[in-house]
């Protein structure tokens, strides 16, 4: 699929909120590092934190740890976990603000993941007892019991929202032909549109074969639609007007053009 390097999409002001949720994140996973009993009374190393603050769906449906549904989302579960998503979001969470505002940004990032984690708990209720009974007899795991963590949920809320608001976009990629790197530019609709049928085909895959994949496909799945039917209730018209507007002085009115019919 490719690493994303960059869009072309002009930015209005700097993006406070996005920069502010990826420090957060990092201040969180490196405090959870050195000095774990900050962030949970009694943690001593970071495995308690993944277990206290991650979100574990049998809990949910009990009613218990509902604050998990948040402090699930600033926990990552190792260094590639945390500079992955985080560099997704530096990418693309900068234009969805500046078309939002920092404040619907904000709650719109933190709906999305609540919608991925909702659709995640019940992509395991609709999931066939034979498949779970597999993982637990393969794995000795329950799907049930691992707790869920990353920012990935919401992150894909995002992507949703940019692929609504700049479909025809150009992303600079980066994919690898063998050792050789190469560099070049998608349309926002085939990078994300090839993304998104990913991670269905991922999620169907693993939870009808009963595989334990380690990533929540389907919160991915259910973050990004989620985004997808929000992104018109909280992108500010007049700045997403505006962002086209400077699109056309970037790119031509041709592009422009065919990202004003959305």
């Amino acid at each position: 699929m490719g690493l994303p390097l960059g869009d072309e999409v002009p930015k209005m002001e700097p993006p406070k909120v996005n920069l502010a949720l990826i420090g957060a994140n990092f201040v969180v996973y490196f405090v959870g590092l050195v000095a774990p009993w900050l962030l949970v009374r009694g943690a001593t190393n970071y495995n308690d934190i993944i277990y206290s603050l991650g979100l574990v769906p049998a809990y949910i449906l009990s009613g218990e740890r509902l604050y998990t549904l948040f402090t699930s989302m600033f926990i990552h579960a190792g260094l590639m976990h945390i500079l992955g998503n985080m560099f997704y979001l530096y990418i693309f969470g900068d234009n969805v603000e500046n078309i939002m505002g920092g404040l619907r940004y904000l709650l719109f990032y933190l709906i999305s993941g609540l919608g991925a984690t909702l659709f995640n708990i019940s992509s395991l209720i609709l999931t066939p007892s034979s498949a779970i009974s597999h993982m637990i007899s393969s794995t000795g795991i329950n799907p049930w019991m691992i707790p869920a963590v990353g920012a990935s949920g919401a992150i894909s809320g995002v992507l949703g929202a940019y692929l609504l608001a700049f479909p025809s976009a150009n992303i600079r990629v980066m994919v690898f032909w063998g050792f050789l790197p190469l560099f070049l530019r998608l349309p926002a609709s085939v990078y994300i549109g090839f993304w998104f049928i990913y991670q269905v085909v991922m999620a169907l895959t693993t939870s009808f074969a009963g595989v334990m994949a380690g990533i929540a496909f389907w919160a991915h799945v259910g973050g990004f639609l989620t985004g997808m039917a929000l992104a018109p209730l909280f992108i500010d018209r007049r700045r997403l007007a505006k962002t086209r507007y400077l699109m056309t002085m970037m790119t031509g009115p041709w592009l422009a053009s065919k990202e004003l019919k959305h």
